[in-house]
């Protein structure tokens, strides 16, 4: 059944995926608006294949420029916060050289990061700071590597001098920077334990075929994404303190949502100086 189920998807993902690539070729390459929106009815199309769901609680940040800070769980995290609203990726390296996930990562103009070379992180900062100065959603992955999903792992400050970078180039008296909480809960209607986490999770040591062939044949994922308070960084903020308080408000969201805890929905902090560490 598991296998009958994967590749009638994987023949789903494969009508939704063909008519996208020219498409999306074509808008980036004429500078169409229209090119934006695209890949966020592609990441629909394929959650849908996927027979994925995500539920969204509290308010995603209107304003810009915007940064979003993402906890990382699995290759799934792409399509699921991508079918949210217009944005774009931080990714390794080595997704850019991966045959086919390459092409789809290019045509959503993914940027890239060698995390192994410091000389790389600033290169890839003023390309960060240039797409929210155009008013660009950019979705970073601090943490720099996937986990579980039950607990966040340290969170790395270095892609985060991008704000300051971003302020200056536009102009603007701040960047928000909002964290997001990706919360696997239900696979096949039934919450997920240990079991149902490895199935969605995708850890360093698993390979990309195997983990995708998986939650093909799985079906009935619930997804949560938690919206926390968005943080308007300013030039004169530190990127250390941004970090350290972006680490408590995403361990805070992970933690309710993995026990079901309610979640009070998030408001906007004003611009502040240093981020407020409670």
């Amino acid at each position: 059944m598991a296998r009958a189920r994967a590749i009638l998807c994987l023949v789903l993902v494969a009508l939704a995926t063909l008519p996208f690539i020219p498409l999306q070729w074509a808008c980036n390459r004429l500078h169409w608006r229209i090119g934006h929106f695209i890949p966020v009815w592609w990441h629909r199309a394929l959650l849908w294949a996927l027979d994925v769901r995500v539920r969204q609680i509290g308010p995603p940040m209107d304003g810009r420029p915007l940064l979003i800070a993402a906890n990382h769980v699995s290759w799934l995290d792409i399509p699921v916060i991508g079918s949210l609203q217009p944005l774009s990726f931080i990714s390794k390296a080595e997704v850019g050289t991966w045959p086919g996930v390459s092409t789809l990562a290019n045509l959503a103009r993914t940027l890239y990061v060698d995390r192994a070379r410091r000389s790389d992180t600033g290169k890839v900062n003023a390309e960060i700071a240039e797409r929210l100065a155009d008013g660009d959603a950019i979705v970073l992955f601090p943490e720099g590597t996937t986990g579980y999903g039950t607990r966040l792992l340290p969170l790395r400050s270095a892609l985060l001098g991008a704000v300051r970078e971003a302020i200056l180039k536009s102009g603007a008296d701040h960047v928000f920077v909002q964290p997001l909480a990706i919360v696997y809960s239900r696979v096949g209607g039934l919450p997920m334990g240990w079991a149902g986490r490895a199935l969605v999770a995708w850890p360093g040591d698993v390979e990309l075929g195997p983990s995708v062939w998986g939650v093909m044949g799985a079906g009935g994922i619930d997804v949560e994404v938690y919206w926390g308070a968005p943080i308007a960084s300013t030039a004169a903020s530190d990127r250390k303190l941004l970090a350290r308080r972006l680490e408590q408000d995403l361990a805070r969201l992970l933690a309710a949502g993995c026990s079901g805890r309610p979640v009070k929905p998030a408001a906007p902090m004003g611009p502040v100086e240093d981020p407020v560490i409670d």
